[in-house]
Formats: structure tokens, sequence, C-alpha cells
């Protein structure tokens, strides 16, 4: 079992701190970029192709995009990234509440033919009401679970290429339809936490997706999915979300982990953990509950960082060390049975670079990773005579 490895897409804006991103959006309302804030980066089209090709480059295999109110739409940004990128895939987030299953039944199999292929679904059932309502989705959080598991079963439904009938309580369809279904089927991603959550994952996800929990927390709940999908006669295959602060030494790497804490004052953080602490998501309380809104012991497993979630919703953890300690942590998750990585870091073009050129070869030398395509400046020079690389940074 390889380790597929996926970086992010900041669709929301970009940082240089944890902060940053908000002084973008202005709280999503406006957005300006007459006054730009310094070291903030706006998620035009421009930046997110530098992410996507550094991505592609350095050899991770797709990027998520988020999904909600304060991002770009996943679906349209990545589509017209995909016609700047070769061989990158891209993990579509997106809400089943608020579209038809047969239309994004239809949008996957048309992303496919102009991608060849490139698509990877992430479905987010939404655990924040307040934003569910935006969308025009009034369901309580079990409901929209139960939705979620109507919603796949018409997606995967349709795509037989056959007409196909299902009526449930949330969706009535007569004689759903792919006329041309995706070919190859993009593969299902899927996360949650909770007890309404897990017998969905077990039915329909490819990819059961956690955050950032200590093994040992990780290792519960794969065991839990992993056992209501054989229930089902199914198999499901595991991921995990996470940041990444990797370099060149383990001091390095907590000096950065401290300068973004230093960055968050104590008004920003009771704040930050007063709305997150409103959310209906088990995952997101999860994720409180590794730093209790506290400082102090924010290492609550060797190398993993609960700072992030001081002020951040969803992924609140990051892999922080030196490139080694990094791998040595990624081994000890895939020993357990996570086979994709999903990975950002502040900012996503810088830390893709130090993880890429760091920890992908130490990945790859043991074993954990297929061959990485060879940079460009590793081919012979015209002429014949080869280019010589300099060490590490």
């Amino acid at each position: 079992m390889s380790v597929h490895l996926h970086w992010f897409l900041p669709t929301g804006g970009d940082g240089r701190t944890l902060v940053d991103r908000h002084a973008y959006t202005d709280g999503g309302v406006k957005r300006s970029r007459t006054a730009p804030v310094s070291g903030v980066r706006a998620p035009d089209i421009d930046y997110l192709t530098q992410i996507a090709k550094a991505a592609e480059q350095l050899g991770f295999e797709a990027v998520l995009t988020p999904t909600g109110t304060w991002c770009e739409d996943a679906w349209l940004t990545t589509v017209a990234l995909a016609q700047h990128t070769e061989r990158l895939k891209f993990l579509v987030a997106f809400r089943p509440g608020v579209i038809s299953p047969v239309l994004a039944a239809q949008m996957a199999a048309t992303y496919q033919r102009i991608t060849r292929g490139r698509l990877l679904l992430n479905v987010v059932t939404g655990g924040d009401s307040t934003e569910q309502r935006r969308f025009g989705d009034h369901l309580d959080h079990d409901r929209r679970y139960a939705r979620t598991d109507e919603f796949l079963s018409v997606v995967r439904g349709v795509w037989s290429g056959q007409p196909f009938d299902f009526d449930g309580e949330h969706y009535q369809v007569e004689g759903g339809l792919t006329a041309l279904p995706p070919d190859p089927l993009p593969e299902i991603f899927f996360g949650g936490s909770s007890a309404a959550a897990g017998p969905v994952a077990a039915r329909h996800t490819d990819v059961y997706l956690t955050w950032g929990e200590p093994p040992e927390q990780v290792k519960q709940k794969i065991d839990w999915i992993r056992g209501l999908a054989e229930k089902e006669g199914r198999t499901v295959r595991f991921g995990i979300r996470l940041h990444t602060i990797s370099r060149d030494s383990s001091a390095e790497a907590w000096a950065t982990a401290n300068r973004l804490l230093d960055d968050l004052s104590p008004e920003t953080v009771a704040a930050a953990q007063e709305a997150l602490g409103r959310s209906e998501s088990v995952g997101q309380q999860r994720m409180l509950a590794l730093h209790g809104g506290s400082r102090d012991d924010l290492e609550i497993s060797p190398n993993l960082w609960a700072g992030v979630g001081l002020v951040r919703g969803g992924a609140g953890t990051a892999l922080v060390g030196s490139h080694s300690d990094v791998a040595d942590r990624i081994e000890e998750y895939h020993a357990l049975g996570v086979e994709h990585f999903v990975l950002s870091g502040y900012p996503h073009l810088e830390e893709a670079y130090w993880f890429g050129e760091g920890v992908i070869p130490d990945l790859a030398a043991r074993g954990l990773l297929p061959r990485i395509p060879a940079s460009p400046l590793l081919r012979p020079a015209v002429g014949g005579a080869p280019l010589l690389v300099a060490g590490g940074r």
C-alpha cells in the first residue's frame, strides 16, 4: 500500500500567518484589491496556478479545494486550473444538500472528460447550520447525513448509464440518467466523526478522511469505519488531513510554529474559540478538545502540534519537525492503515516546496511512494553534459 500525497489550494486567500487570510476577506463581506494588506495573497487564478504547478512538479497526486462562503467555487476554479496542469488531480469539495444529485453526477462526468480523468470528489455534509442556511439548507445535523446517504445512492445509481429510479425522503428521481458516465468513476472522499456519519461512510465512501488526531485516536476511527464497512460487504480506504511545517532541522520547524503562535493575540484566540465552539460538527469538537483553547502543551503527540486549531476551523493540527521527523509520523499513520495524506501549510506555495523537496524524497527512499518523476534540472542538458544541482537548503 503506497502513500498518496495531496496538497491544498487556498481558494479563500493565503498568507504568512494563521490569520492573514481574514484580513483579505474582511470577514468574508468585502474584498479590497486596491488596498492589500502586507503579506496577504488573493486567491486569483495566477497565484493558484503557481501552487497547482508547484504541487504537480513536486510529486503531489492531487490538490484539495475547500467549499463554503469564504472561498471560490471549487468546480469552476479547478477546471480552470486543469488547463494549466497536465497530471495533477483535483479533489473537489462540494455540499450535497445544495445541488441535485443527478446534476452532480452529470457535472462529474463532464469534468472527467474535460480533464481526462483527473477528478476526485470530497463530499462535505456540513457541520454548521448557519453556513448551511446561507445556501438555503435548513436540515439539522443528523438529517443532513441521512440526505447525503440518499444523495450518494442516486449519484452511483445514475452513473450506471441506465435509467435509475429512487424514492427516498429527500430525493425522488424517475429515470435518472447520466447518458455518458464518467470514465473512470471519480473516487469519493468523505469525512464525519458522528454516529450519523459512520454508516454513510461505510455504504458509499472510497476513502474515509479524518482530521489529524493523535495516532491512537485515528486507529479507533479506522477500526470503527472498517467494522461498519465489513457489515456492508465493502472495503474502505483511509486518509488524513494535516498541516505541515517541515524544515532542515527540528529547531527550525518549531521556531516557525512558535512564530505563528506569537502572531495570535489572546483576543483573537478567544474569539475564534467561541465561534468554533458553536459548531455542530463532532469532528470539530474533537479538534477543540485536543488543546482546550490553551497555548500550553500544544504538542499533543510527538511532532503533532495543535496550534493551528486555536484560530482555524476544520483541520487544526500540523506535523512539525525535521523532514525525517515528519516522514516518521507519516510512516506511523501509514502503518495504521492511512493511505491518503491531504496536506497544507502557510503560505501554501512555500510550504509545498519545503515538504516536496525535504519529505517526499525521504518517503520515496523508505519505499512508501511510487517513483517520483525526475525534475527537469536532473535531466541531461543539451550536448550531453549533466546539470549540477546544489544541495538542499
